[in-house]
């Protein structure tokens, strides 16, 4: 991923800000068990239970993948024309560089910053966790995190050096042939992810310790 020109911020100061925006529009969050390969299915009906317009009964589907490739101009002009864009739940800017990319921020998200480049016959995006020092044991939150993955639909978390020092990323990746819909589904899937992940790995933060404190 390119340089990037906006301040990170470690995934938990989102989280307050996307719990109130949740509430705020009147959303309720209910805990579920599942087999772990029906997560990405449940992770898309949960998506269309959000939209006060679904049918009951109808889980939201994404669509299937288009013939032409994608490039960072065109998924900024793809965008742009969204109502996601156009009604302020996302910006999007463009990162120069060798190889352009672009930094999404999700306003419904709590301001979270997302990082898209394209790569050959991917499509990366990528949002930062928290650093390496936040973690108290990092040996094991790393077993945690593996034994732990598969209930992260789409996402991976991985290690990555950021403004000179080591954080912990999540990231997905989709074929650059695929729809905006597929597109737009990624992001939103990332963005769930990286909520749910900051909730669930919190007894292994100092920084979560300290706001309960």
């Amino acid at each position: 991923m390119t340089e990037r020109k906006a301040a990170i911020k470690a995934s938990t100061l989102h989280v307050r800000n996307y719990r109130e925006r949740m509430r705020e529009q009147g959303l309720v969050k209910k805990d579920v068990w599942i087999r772990p390969e029906y997560a990405e299915e449940l992770a898309a009906i949960e998506k269309s239970m959000r939209e006060s317009e679904r049918d009951a009964g109808i889980p939201y589907l994404p669509a299937q993948s288009s013939e032409a490739g994608w490039s960072v101009p065109a998924i900024r002009h793809a965008l742009a024309q969204t109502s996601t864009v156009r009604d302020g739940l996302m910006s999007v800017e463009t990162i120069e560089g060798g190889e352009p990319s672009l930094h999404l921020i999700l306003h419904n998200y709590g301001d979270l910053s997302v990082f898209l480049a394209v790569g050959g016959e991917q499509i990366l995006v990528e949002a930062y966790l928290w650093p390496v020092d936040d973690v108290l044991d990092q040996a094991a939150f790393n077993a945690h995190v593996l034994s732990t993955h598969v209930l992260l639909p789409l996402s991976v978390i991985g290690l990555q050096r950021i403004g000179g020092a080591n954080g912990y990323v999540m990231f997905g990746a989709l074929d650059a042939h695929s729809s905006l819909a597929n597109l737009i589904f990624e992001i939103d899937t990332l963005a769930d992810n990286v909520i749910h992940a900051t909730e669930a790995y919190q007894p292994y933060l100092r920084s979560a310790r300290k706001a309960r404190a």
